[in-house]
């Protein structure tokens, strides 16, 4: 039997799912978005912030997204895929996206989020907006950093003491 090759809109289609696919397996997170109406200008604007956070931003076609998570084994998107859908993976950060895409919205006021992913979960739009008041990686460090610098010194000076009341117990 011969088999019928694929034409070549079928190889371009499948390299762009697999792309998709790919992107979602190595992004922190990713997040769906609603970009009608927005300007040349807003949109050349969204791109240069997402780029210099180091967060891939393309607009793809629904059904090639769909594909792609149903590869991934990722539920719960098909609802959200129609109108236009751009999509931002963060890599490194989860909350980079999240943060662009919430201050831009309250600046423009024009584009909305559809949908987040972080991990395999499906997340709300309320949840990705929750999810761009988390601080972000350095910020949690400096934190907590901050928290256990006194502690460590407190420990210290208690374990100075130990060894100083250990020691004039042994003399």
């Amino acid at each position: 039997m011969h088999e019928n090759p694929l034409t070549k809109a079928q190889v371009a289609k499948k390299a762009v799912i697999e792309e998709i696919r790919e992107k979602f397996e190595k992004a922190d997170s990713v997040i769906l978005i609603d970009y009608i109406g927005m300007t040349v200008a807003e949109s050349t604007e969204l791109r240069n912030q997402f780029r210099a956070a180091g967060v891939d931003f393309k607009v793809y076609k629904n059904t090639l997204i769909d594909l792609a998570v149903q590869e991934q084994g990722i539920k719960g998107l098909d609802e959200f895929l129609s109108g236009s859908t751009a999509v931002a993976f963060s890599y490194g950060d989860p909350t980079a996206a999240a943060k662009i895409i919430t201050k831009f919205i309250s600046k423009v006021k024009k584009t909305s989020i559809k949908v987040g992913v972080l991990g395999n979960e499906v997340l709300a739009a309320k949840q990705v907006e929750a999810l761009a008041d988390i601080p972000n990686r350095e910020v949690l460090l400096a934190m907590l950093l901050g928290v256990s610098v006194p502690v460590l010194g407190k420990l210290s000076v208690s374990m100075g003491a130990f060894a100083g009341a250990l020691v004039s117990i042994l003399l």
